[in-house]
């Protein structure tokens, strides 16, 4: 959960972060209730290795100052009134958890735990297998409020409001029901993005949208390069940082290959005295190429930015998106997004129903095809270079006309076809607390303890992770070298600084020591052995290393990082 903080033992007032993001044992606290936590509270984490997802960045944007890890429950606290900017948040924060409860509640956990992420955007209720199905089917998207939901809100809203004043004949000779119903498409995303919490892929959503509606109501295309151009241009305005999220790649990137889709597509002719038969089957027929052509263009547009941050790709992700984007279109979403309106009133329950069908349909078709044989395939990241070069081959194919768009083919495949780059032969993480050794495809752990980043890291490098065989090192409470033979690492993860008997032994037992603590002074023992301590950890953070010729090449997170306003380095147990 997200705390705002007044108070926090051993920070002076101006020190308190304005935000908190918290781990609580127990029943967590409802929104707006003022509670006191005794926990461990750490900086945001740093990279796990160079290139890797700074949690730090998006953190620091979020005004998030921390990350607390809840010893004990939470308990009830008599504070003063908070300010008022404070206090709204908290009412509509409020009121998207009740909203998300009944949801639940009504539908069940896993039904309503779906419904609730994709209308409030909490996701407590979500099971963990579930997540995992819709993650490898490459329906985890739908789980995300962002374009899609803002599309089928707006447009549902749009459509439906024009047909209500198509059905007075005195407003429509005298109104323009599509500006009528543009204004009404403004409210709804408006009123959407309140009760989705505004999370950022939501923002950029609705920032998209409105251009849209603007578009119309200004007697513009709504649909063309240009509105999307300036959709890209306020998000830009508004939030920077979003730029080098995959989120704002990936949505505007979609969003352009379906617009140049859009361009180029046939116009039915439409025929008179057609029998219905036939033409219902045209219609059909029509639709059904229309929707298989946004979902392979959409998924081809957004494949090289899923492949390069996400190290994975969704083998059946068309057939899956296109068995239930249908449903999820036209009859869950907007069922859903009309239970919600009216289950404050009490009368949400058909249309609860009839989404909740939907969801459990979504969700077998997302457990299907998570189950085929070969549904995820993993690959190392490319270097940096080639994302944005990709980036430039999908904008070539967008916006160029006619066939000489496909020249930017091969550029668009640049991080598919890019050739890898050697793993490193060690990965010691931040401030020497784990530590892993590669031999092939295998990485080989050290430690149980911060086991996220040495996952992150081997995902990057597309290894498969195995704990080390305890059999054949020397380990205690606070180091860990191999017992015979000379082993790549030895590790000393304890605060203390070695003794010169036990720094010697492992020196002797491994080609690179790692050491949490800072060390004056090296025997005679580690004259021919790598040895990084608390200060090179505290200047650079987590290190890879490769063996070279002449010796040992590292790249420090602090290469990729830089010196930026959410750089911190050091121990993170001693901040």
């Amino acid at each position: 959960m997200i705390l705002a903080p007044v108070r926090i033992r051993g920070l002076e007032p101006e020190q308190v972060p304005h935000r908190v993001r918290a781990t609580v044992k127990g029943e967590p606290p409802r929104p707006g209730e003022a509670v006191t936590i005794f926990g461990l509270l750490n900086p945001p984490p740093a990279p796990a290795s160079p290139g890797s997802y700074d949690f730090g960045r998006g953190a620091w944007f979020e005004s998030m100052g921390g990350v607390l890890f809840g010893l004990t429950e939470a308990r009830s606290a008599d504070l003063a009134e908070p300010p008022y900017a404070v206090r709204q948040e908290m009412r509509i924060n409020a009121i998207r958890f009740a909203l998300a409860e009944r949801l639940v509640a009504r539908l069940g956990e896993q039904r309503g735990g779906i419904a609730a992420a994709m209308v409030t955007g909490h996701e407590t209720w979500i099971g963990a297998d579930d997540l995992q199905a819709m993650r490898d089917s490459g329906l985890a998207h739908i789980l995300s409020i962002s374009g899609l939901h803002m599309a089928v809100v707006g447009g549902f809203v749009f459509f439906l409001i024009r047909l209500l004043v198509a059905l007075v004949p005195w407003l429509a000779l005298r109104a323009s029901g599509k500006k009528i119903a543009a204004v009404a498409g403004l409210l709804a995303v408006g009123a959407y993005l309140l009760l989705s919490g505004a999370p950022a892929p939501a923002e950029r959503a609705a920032v998209t949208a409105a251009i849209a509606f603007g578009a119309i109501l200004l007697n513009r295309k709504a649909i063309s390069m240009r509105a999307l151009a300036t959709a890209a241009f306020v998000v830009l305005l508004l939030q920077p940082e979003a730029v080098i999220t995959p989120g704002f790649q990936m949505s505007f990137a979609a969003t352009a290959a379906l617009v140049a889709l859009a361009e180029i597509w046939p116009r039915r002719i439409r025929e008179i005295n057609t029998p219905w038969p036939i033409a219902a089957l045209q219609r059909a027929l029509s639709w059904g190429g229309t929707a298989i052509a946004a979902s392979l263009v959409a998924g081809l547009a957004t494949g090289p930015f899923v492949m390069h941050h996400f190290n994975r790709t969704s083998v059946y992700g068309l057939v899956a998106n296109m068995a239930s984007a249908p449903l999820a279109d036209l009859i869950m979403l907007p069922a859903l997004a009309l239970g919600a309106v009216l289950e404050p009133f009490g009368l949400g329950g058909p249309f609860l129903w009839v989404a909740g069908v939907g969801v459990e349909a979504m969700l077998a078709v997302g457990h299907w095809a998570a189950s085929l044989p070969g549904a995820v395939q993993t690959m190392a990241s490319a270097p940096a270079i080639a994302l944005p070069v990709a980036f430039i081959g999908v904008l070539f194919m967008c916006l160029w006309r006619g066939w000489l768009r496909l020249l930017g083919l091969p550029m668009a495949c640049a991080v598919l076809l890019w050739p890898r780059p050697e793993p490193p032969s060690i990965w010691i993480g931040e401030a020497a607390t784990n530590a892993a050794w590669v031999e092939g495809q295998q990485a080989t752990v050290f430690r149980h303890v911060r086991a996220f980043a040495s996952q992150i890291w081997a995902q990057r490098w597309n290894l498969e992770v195995q704990q080390r065989d305890k059999s054949d090192w020397t380990c205690g409470r606070t180091h860990c070298h191999q017992s015979e033979g000379i082993a790549l690492i030895a590790l000393w993860w304890g605060r203390a600084v070695p003794a010169t008997d036990k720094l010697e032994a492992m020196c002797m037992a491994a080609e690179v020591v790692a050491v949490r603590s800072v060390v004056a002074d090296l025997p005679a023992a580690c004259s021919n052995r790598l040895v990084l301590d608390g200060h090179d950890f505290a200047e650079g953070g987590a290190v890879q290393l490769w063996r070279d010729p002449s010796g040992w090449r590292a790249k420090w997170v602090r290469d990729t990082r830089g010196v930026r306003p959410w750089s911190r380095w050091g121990d993170p147990d001693y901040q």
